[in-house]
């Protein structure tokens, strides 16, 4: 069974994440669309047709967003079949 397939996004916390997304888009060109986190668009490598995206965001340190967790940061993958992964785990 095919399991993770990509990554789809990488959120971390930050003091000052407005500060943050200047610099990254000033010294390494990340940008995004107002207020949006970063967004890297990419096509399926089986079928150039099919759109994907992986997300790249900075949340204030007092963000709730990952609550539960108490940790900084968090990773999303993309997988071929949650159900199937979620019965394998």
């Amino acid at each position: 069974m095919q399991r993770v397939t990509g990554l789809g996004g990488v959120f971390f916390k930050a003091e000052k994440p407005e500060e943050l997304y200047q610099w990254y888009e000033k010294h390494l060109g990340l940008q995004r669309d107002s207020s949006e986190p970063v967004v890297f668009k990419w096509r399926h490598h089986e079928d150039k047709e099919k759109p994907g995206m992986t997300v790249w965001a900075i949340f204030p340190r007092d963000t709730r967003y990952f609550d539960p967790s108490r940790s900084s940061f968090m990773m999303n993958f993309r997988v071929a079949d949650r159900d199937a992964l979620i019965k394998v785990l």
